[in-house]
């Protein structure tokens, strides 16, 4: 149930309002738009407050919800959400490029690729400290050593850091080095560690389940927000189909549904959603295009050879480069803005392997 106010109330009004409902034993999540405050109730209210909040001086309106996700929901936030980190916002009109390996590996390349994410143009560099594994063999991470390591690059080059936690005893530790934490596929029902991510204001990137729907998606993105957090990203990733030829379908479709159905930013990953290097590019602008708030993109000097992980769908640094040149110019066609300071075309020069 929500609580629409009129237009333009005291924000005394709003309190007597939310005192009300908490009179009645139920939460409120208070939501102020550009001139109206919507004010979500949480919890089994008796039926009787709904008719009671609509008496009340300052109630325009009391709308049920029937949706399961609530705070997640449009209807609670009209208004599109946006995550300010250290000055680079998050949703809306903005397009925010985060770039970087699948893995931190060692000092020197973490530090060289945060220098490239930042000549191209990107504003988060990317990359794994911990790495959920399919096979226990494969390589998972350099732990807490590759945290630090990430961090230091993304400072000394001007950029946020975004990596993934997989557990909640990781969580703090991980909030300590890292601008946003991520959540994986594997882990958008991990509840317990999406309880704990509530309880902190660190922002929150949320992966899409590969096998889950719509609402489920918004579910686990309503437990952060029920905790209390209310930094999460919503994060497109591809879906397990039938069919082989790529690593996921990148689901475009999740891109404007979501949009409708949440106030969330949206952002894309079409490098496990494609999985092949030479898909990367054409699903970014297809993103963006889509009307993705933002892109995550893997990005290694020497993918195809030195890289730890997901090297088949790293870009070079060249063609990162590239693709952001041409992100600038369809940016403001589909109303995103997207313009950052950007190196010399001869930085990369070296890197080109084509």
């Amino acid at each position: 149930m929500i609580v629409v106010t009129k237009a333009n109330i005291a924000d005394t009004v709003i309190d007597e309002i939310v005192a009300q409902i908490e009179k009645a034993g139920v939460e409120a999540h208070v939501s102020k738009g550009t001139d109206r405050t919507v004010i979500g109730i949480i919890g089994s209210a008796s039926p009787t407050l709904a008719e009671h909040l609509r008496q009340m001086k300052g109630v325009e309106n009391v709308v049920k919800i029937s949706k399961s996700y609530k705070l997640a929901s449009r209807d609670f936030h009209p208004d599109d959400t946006i995550i300010d980190i250290k000055g680079v916002k998050i949703g809306g009109e903005n397009l925010v490029i985060m770039g970087g390996p699948c893995a931190v590996e060692n000092p020197e390349q973490i530090d060289e690729i945060a220098r490239l994410v930042k000549a191209a143009g990107g504003q988060v560099l990317r990359g794994g400290a911990f790495k959920p594994r399919t096979g226990p063999y494969s390589f998972q991470g350099v732990g807490v050593e590759g945290l630090k390591m990430m961090a230091e690059a993304g400072e000394k080059h001007g950029l946020l850091t975004i990596t993934e936690v997989m557990t909640p005893e990781y969580v703090d530790i991980c909030a300590e080095y890292a601008d946003i934490l991520q959540v994986g596929t594997r882990n958008m029902q991990n509840f317990d560690l999406l309880r704990k991510l509530g309880t902190i204001k660190t922002p929150v990137l949320l992966k899409r389940g590969f096998s889950s729907t719509y609402d489920e998606f918004l579910n686990a993105a309503e437990y952060i927000l029920a905790g209390g957090n209310p930094n999460v990203m919503l994060c497109e990733r591809g879906i397990r189909t039938f069919e082989t030829y790529t690593r996921n379908t990148l689901d475009l479709t999740a891109v404007p549904v979501l949009q409708s159905l949440s106030h969330l930013p949206v952002i894309s990953d079409p490098s496990h959603g494609t999985g092949r290097r030479e898909l990367v590019e054409p699903m970014c602008k297809a993103s963006v295009a889509a009307g993705a708030n933002g892109l995550i993109v893997e990005m290694h000097t020497d993918p195809d050879n030195s890289a730890t992980g997901d090297g088949v769908q790293s870009l070079f640094p060249d063609q990162f480069a590239n693709l952001l040149k041409d992100l600038e110019k369809l940016a403001p066609l589909v109303g995103k803005r997207f313009d950052t300071e950007k190196a010399p075309a001869d930085a990369f020069l070296k890197w080109n392997k084509f």
